[in-house]
């Protein structure tokens, strides 16, 4: 019997690397991706340990999956800094360039 890629390793790989690379996109993008990615490689890795001999691309899911653990982590801290900025300097700076300066001027006088 001839040896077969296991169903999405590559499209594991890809969706590991953009959740990384997406993560700046507030965080969104790259979450979804990631666990996406993370499912796909556990029913990936279910499959391969049934019969290891038949499979060829494990060291792609197992890449693939590193970097959308990653991915996911980069992901919540990006959107835990977003809730924050936005607590903290309010959604009308967001909007104000000179009342954003205004309050960064105010937090680098705090410290």
């Amino acid at each position: 019997m001839e040896k077969q890629t296991l169903p999405n390793a590559t499209l594991i790989l890809v969706f590991g690397i953009l959740s990384i690379v997406t993560c700046w996109c507030y965080g969104i993008i790259g979450l979804i991706l990631g666990i996406v990615a993370i499912v796909l490689a556990n029913k990936a890795t279910a499959l391969y340990k049934e019969a290891p001999e038949n499979y060829l691309g494990y060291g792609n899911v197992k890449a693939g999956k590193i970097m959308a653990i990653i991915g996911v982590i980069l992901c919540v801290l990006t959107i835990v800094f977003m809730i924050w900025a936005f607590m903290y300097i309010g959604w009308e700076a967001m909007q104000d360039p000179e009342l954003m300066q205004q309050r960064m001027e105010e937090l680098q006088m705090q410290q």
